[in-house]
């Protein structure tokens, strides 16, 4: 069964950081492209980051650029996001996506459609 897990959501003070995991299960990670994907309440899913499963590339949105960073872990089969300088407005639930089929680059990464996979979020509050 493929399963992705998110870990590593809290309450955190505007400024502050977080790592936020995503481990895979009946998936080896590697061979697909790995999306970060957030969704606020009221508000559409956001895809923030993407990491290709070529090379390891990397692509941002402009909200996060700069202080996110995507990375993976092939040994462990984990992905991650690194998240500095929080604001309020990060405040979401946060979500790590597979590809739709392996050694595929989705051009659109930011487009949920081209994730066949997903964690279930992970909650992360920016908040004084």
């Amino acid at each position: 069964q493929v399963q992705l897990v998110e870990s590593g959501g809290a309450r955190v003070q505007p400024g502050g950081s977080l790592r936020l995991s995503c481990k895979g299960s009946g998936l080896t990670l590697e061979y697909y492209a790995i999306g970060w994907f957030r969704q606020a309440p009221g508000k559409e899913r956001e895809g923030i980051a993407c990491i290709s499963s070529s090379d390891d590339s990397t692509y941002y949105a402009d909200s996060v650029q700069g202080r996110f960073t995507i990375s993976r872990d092939r040994a462990k089969n984990m992905m991650y996001l690194q998240m500095n300088s929080l604001k309020p407005d990060d405040t979401a639930v946060y979500y790590c996506a597979a590809s739709v089929a392996a050694e595929y680059f989705p051009g659109a990464w930011w487009r949920s459609d081209n994730y066949g996979n997903w964690g279930r979020g992970a909650q992360v509050t920016v908040s004084s």
